[in-house]
Formats: structure tokens, C-alpha cells, sequence
């Protein structure tokens, strides 16, 4: 599309795992709207299935958006697109019309990690949660190829469909770039949003890829932190490498580019917001916590507040308690547990790249707590900055870069991207997190026995 600037705002939806964000931004990334909305609990009626009840993701999308319209100082008819981001990993199986056959799939559903099965004669089309916006914002059956990894037939070289005989093609999306036109605004949507009818809706990529774009993560010397419901490192990349240990390829939110992806922590801030709920205010969390001397006085969390997939047995737990301890120490211990297992698997991932990380980006909604971007330094003994864009102003760049707004993506997070503070490493406390370090490293060894011993005894 032809480069033509002009003023005007850049809507952006984040449809994350806890809730759905929205914002509205200028062509310099300043945040005129915002809105959050929710989602509500997920419904897990048996072992291993996790659904999204009813229309949630679709409903919350609508209120936020309403509410983010709201909030606006300007008038909707001075938006000039909208990015459209998802929660990725889930699945959505729609009928003919587009609507779901049965409720979308999480990404902590069993059933996402396996091959589709056709049991539903009523399910015509497989598809994301991406995918199944697109064809409620839209009327189109059409979605982004970034949003497809996992066990999807696509091709990780062309970003394209492949043969599948599991999945016949009819019933798969038509697949566009990030940056590209997915359809404009029903009237039905319209209705639903309060975004006016007609409004262009362009394309974005996974979550975690778009929250990178909006983060200003564009080289490989930069590892970006995603603290979210799922906490991952990543770091830029050229091409797509196969059969790694450390880490995984994913699509970026530039295309034909990637993403390399560590190992990361299920539920890894949503464990946080659990302990908040029973404990009390996060400012006060915070605030207390951090007070606590690094290595909370000796207690440790371990993270497995949702078990992995091949060791369904794990727990989380609290260990070394010994009357010292307080809320703050319970708090504290949750943050440095999340610090060093993500900084052991950010290592990891840089030694297979035979490469090394000079500086971090962290964000996402554990970026706002000082405490812990604190302790991701003092733990990489690296400056961390907060990267307060995330994913609806990766969202907001995919619109202007498709628009013609821009010169294209790096024009455009030049613009709209700003950088946050810097926190920088305390050597003393860095030691004591080297230390912790292996031992956290070493914890599952010993505690792997214990809960695979209680999962036999029903307890």
C-alpha cells in the first residue's frame, strides 16, 4: 500500500488470557483510551479440558471496545483501523455461518496439544481465537498465518497451509500477513463494538509476537520477558530453526521474520494475582515485599500452580518455612521464583544460539511491579527496562503499518514506541540470586518424587 500519513488514531485490541484490552493511540503512540474487561473463569467440567464459557472472548472484546469508545476524547469516525490480537494456542470450531459449534479451546486444553479430530459434523471451519474474531468483526473467513503453531498444517518456511489429511482445506481460513487487511466492520459488529461500520480491521500475529512488535524488540542482543498468564523470553530472529532443546521458532509479528521462544512458567502472573486475591492489595504486595532482603529469608516457591502436559503430577508449593516469614516473604518468594526460572531458561536458549543478551525488555502486566522488574536485574545481572506498549500497541502498529501510515514496521515502532525506566543490577544482590539460582534448578528433583508419591495416593 502506498505511504500516505495523515492524522487520525489506531485502535488496538489485546484479547489476553485473563482479559481483553483496548486502546487508542496516536501515530506517536500516545494512549488517548483504554479499557479493560475481564474475561471471566474458565470452565473445566473434567481433567484436562479448559473452554472459554459461552461467547466470552467475543463479549468481552465488545465491552472493552464500548468502553474504550467511551473514554475517547475524539470522535470513532476519526479512527482509521483497528489491529486485531488474540490469545493464541486456542482452537475455535465454527459452523457454516461462523458462529461456535461448542465453546473456543484454551491453550491449557489437552486437546490444543494433539491433532484436531472431526467428531462434530456441525463444525465446518478450525480455526484460532484470531480466526474466529475475524469472522465476528468482519463476515470474513480469513485470518493471519502468524497466528498458527503447534498442530497446525502450516509450513514454518512459507507460512502457508500444507496437506493435511486430518484437517481437509476446506475447512481452514484463508491466510494474510501481519499488516494485511482481514475485512472492515459488520453492521452487526458495529452494533456490538460501537466501532463504526466500514472501519478497515488488519492483521496482527500470536500474542506473545505482537506484544514483542509493541515492546520494540527487533534485535538479537535483546532478550524481552513477557510477564503474562504465560511467561516466556524471546528474542529476535531470522529464519526458522528446527528441533531446538531451549527453545521453540515462532512466527513474529514482521513478516517472514521469527521470534525464538524459551521455556516458560504456566500460569506464571495469574499465580500472582491468586496469591494477591488471598493476601491483599498488589500495591501493598509490592510495597511490603519490598522491604524483604533478596533470597526471602529463606523461602522458596516452586511455580507448578498448573502442571505441564507430560508431568501432570506437579504441584506448587512453598518451602523453608521457619516462623521469619510473612506475607511479603510469601509474595517475594513468588517473584524470584518467576525471575530465576525464566533467567535459567533465557541462558538456556542463549547457549544453543551460541549467543548472548546485553540488555531486557520486560513486559506485560508483571512489568509494572517494580519489585520484580528489580529482581530480573539484580537476577541477569543486566539493566532491565520496562516496555509499557505490549500488545495492543503492537495491535495499533499493525493498522498504521497497513495503512501506509508508515514506511513500514520499523518506521512505525519508531514512532509509536517508547522505552520505560531502567532498572539497573545490584552486584550483592545478583550474588545471592546466583546462588539461589541452582538450587531452584535443582528443586525439582527432589520434589518431582514427592508428587508423583501423593497423585498415587488421591491426596
Amino acid at each position: 500500500m502506498a505511504r500516505s500519513r495523515g492524522t487520525g488514531y489506531l485502535l488496538g485490541i489485546d484479547n489476553g488470557s485473563q482479559s481483553t484490552k483496548v486502546a487508542v493511540f496516536d501515530e506517536r503512540g500516545a494512549v488517548h483510551a483504554r479499557a479493560r474487561v475481564p474475561l471471566r473463569p474458565s470452565d473445566s467440567p473434567r481433567p484436562g479440558v479448559v473452554e472459554h464459557p459461552d461467547d466470552d472472548l467475543w463479549d468481552s472484546i465488545g465491552a472493552a471496545t464500548r468502553a474504550a469508545l467511551r473514554d475517547f476524547d475524539g470522535e470513532p469516525g476519526e479512527i482509521r483501523g483497528v489491529g486485531l490480537c488474540t490469545i493464541r494456542s486456542c482452537r475455535a470450531l465454527l459452523r457454516a455461518d461462523g458462529t461456535l459449534a461448542q465453546p473456543v479451546l484454551s491453550w491449557m486444553d489437552e486437546r490444543v496439544s494433539r491433532p484436531y479430530e472431526h467428531v462434530d459434523p456441525a463444525v465446518r471451519h478450525v480455526t484460532t481465537s484470531s480466526g474466529y474474531i475475524t469472522a465476528r468483526l468482519t463476515g470474513q473467513f480469513r485470518d493471519t498465518a502468524a497466528n498458527y503453531r503447534g498442530e497446525w498444517p502450516i509450513d514454518l518456511g512459507s507460512w502457508d497451509w500444507v496437506d493435511d489429511p486430518g484437517i481437509p482445506r476446506r475447512m481452514l481460513f484463508d491466510l494474510v500477513l501481519p499488516g494485511d487487511q482481514l475485512g472492515t466492520v459488520t453492521a452487526d459488529a458495529a452494533a456490538r463494538t460501537g466501532l463504526p461500520e466500514g472501519l478497515p480491521v488488519f492483521a496482527t500475529a500470536n500474542d506473545k509476537a505482537v506484544e514483542a512488535l509493541g515492546s520494540g524488540l527487533g534485535d538479537d542482543r535483546t532478550a524481552l520477558l513477557s510477564m503474562g498468564t504465560y511467561i516466556a523470553g524471546m528474542t529476535a530472529g531470522a529464519h526458522g530453526v528446527r528441533d531446538a532443546e531451549a527453545f521453540w521458532t515462532n512466527f513474529a509479528c514482521r513478516p517472514h521474520e521469527y521470534l525464538y521462544e524459551s521455556h516458560g512458567i504456566r500460569r506464571g502472573m495469574w499465580t500472582v494475582s491468586w496469591l494477591r486475591d488471598l493476601l491483599g492489595s498488589e500495591d501493598r504486595l509490592n510495597e511490603g515485599a519490598a522491604g524483604v532482603p533478596a533470597g526471602s529469608d529463606g523461602l522458596i516457591a516452586v511455580l507448578d500452580w498448573l502442571a505441564p502436559v507430560d508431568k501432570p503430577f506437579r504441584k506448587g508449593a512453598f518451602l523453608g518455612f521457619d516462623g521469619r516469614q510473612g506475607p511479603f516473604h510469601l509474595y517475594r518468594a513468588v517473584l524470584e521464583a518467576i525471575a530465576l526460572t525464566t533467567c535459567a531458561n533465557v541462558r538456556d536458549m542463549a547457549a544453543e544460539l551460541g549467543t548472548g543478551f546485553e540488555r531486557v525488555l520486560v513486559s506485560g502486566g508483571g512489568a509494572e511491579s517494580d519489585v520484580l522488574v528489580q529482581v530480573i536485574a539484580d537476577a541477569f545481572a543486566r539493566p532491565a527496562r520496562r516496555a509499557p506498549g505490549g500488545a495492543a500497541l503492537g495491535a495499533a502498529i499493525c493498522a498504521g503499518a497497513g495503512l501506509g501510515s508508515f514506511g513500514g514496521f520499523d518506521e512505525a515502532v519508531a514512532a509509536m514506541v517508547h522505552p520505560g525506566e531502567e532498572f539497573r543490577p545490584d552486584p550483592a544482590a545478583h550474588e545471592r540470586y546466583r546462588e539461589l539460582g541452582e538450587v531452584h534448578r535443582r528443586l525439582r528433583t527432589h520434589t518431582d518424587p514427592l508428587f508423583a508419591w501423593l497423585a498415587t495416593t488421591g491426596r
